[in-house]
């Protein structure tokens, strides 16, 4: 027997063995009360976590341009008479 083939066959094996047994109801009911732990906090999911992340690296990016304009502007305005 392969050893891919032996784990999938572990896998299956111990997979069925929890599915009848409490083991899955208490996983479920500790879900559960971490699902309503967490959303009576005040946090935000990974995915949008992710899009301000993005969001503000761009924000970031556009201020050092606008700041290295406006000094260019200023450098050009002081040399002018």
């Amino acid at each position: 027997m392969q050893a891919g083939k032996l784990f999938d066959d572990i896998s299956k094996r111990v997979n069925e063995a929890i599915a009848g047994s409490p083991v899955r109801d208490i996983e479920k009911n500790a879900k559960a009360m971490m699902s309503g732990a967490l959303a009576k906090l005040d946090v935000v999911s990974r995915e949008e976590f992710e899009v301000q992340a993005t969001l503000l690296l761009r924000t970031r990016e556009r201020l050092e341009a606008l700041e290295a304009r406006v000094a260019a502007l200023e450098a050009k305005a002081a040399a002018s008479p």
